[in-house]
Parts: C-alpha cells; sequence; structure tokens
C-alpha cells in the first residue's frame, strides 16, 4: 500500500535534468517518492529513445506529438490529450517525437504485477 499525504507540486521549482537520446534531447523533471515516480517529460523535436523500455508507465501526453514504437512493424500515435498505460515487462517500447511533445508519466512499483502477486500473497 501507498500512504502518500497530500503534497502541492510546483513544477516550475523542480530542476530540469538533460537526457540525451539516440538523435535529439529530453529534459526531465522528477519527484521521487517511495515506490513511485513522477515526472513532466519533454521531447525535443527530432527525439528519438537511446534505448527500448519495458517498465510499465501511465503516460499522458500534455501537449505535442508523439510515437511509441512497439515492434518492428508496430507504432501508435498519440497527440495532446492522449494517454496510455502500460504495466512492467508487457510491451517492449520506444520513444519517438518528430514534432515535440511534453508528457506526464507516472510509474513505480504498482506497475510490476510479479511484485503485486507476491505482496498480495503475503496477507
Amino acid at each position: 500500500m501507498y500512504h502518500i499525504p497530500f503534497q502541492a507540486i510546483n513544477w516550475d521549482h523542480i530542476e530540469e535534468v538533460e537526457f540525451p537520446g539516440e538523435r535529439g534531447t529530453s529534459f526531465w523533471k522528477t519527484i521521487q517518492l517511495n515506490g513511485l515516480r513522477i515526472r513532466i517529460v519533454e521531447y525535443k523535436a527530432g527525439y528519438i529513445a537511446d534505448h527500448w523500455c519495458e517498465k510499465g508507465h501511465i503516460v499522458h501526453c500534455i501537449h505535442g506529438e508523439f510515437t511509441m514504437k512497439l515492434g518492428v512493424n508496430e507504432e501508435v500515435n498519440f497527440s495532446t490529450g492522449m494517454s496510455f498505460v502500460v504495466s512492467d515487462n508487457l510491451s517492449s517500447h520506444l520513444s519517438i517525437s518528430e514534432k515535440g511533445a511534453k508528457l506526464l508519466i507516472i510509474d513505480g512499483d504498482f506497475l510490476n504485477a510479479e511484485k503485486s502477486v507476491k505482496e498480495n500473497n503475503k496477507t
């Protein structure tokens, strides 16, 4: 269980960290709580991630456009107002943004199905 007391987040006061991609750059503002990470991520135009990811995420496109490549022949396009969710180890995905995008990304232990099953079996 997660017990998170009320807290307001002023993203203007969160340090922005640059993460170069295979091509282009992303910038992250991150809040790390116990087992939970909340980020505002901005992909600059021309961005391609430098790795395939298998972690679970809840992703909401605040503005812009990006593509989530899911395999050799599968891509899903997202634009302002669209979201997706996936648990750990259920999809290998790669982010691409030709025009740039700003995202809210939430991830953490709650998206790990194996850990959740183990935790539930303890009770």
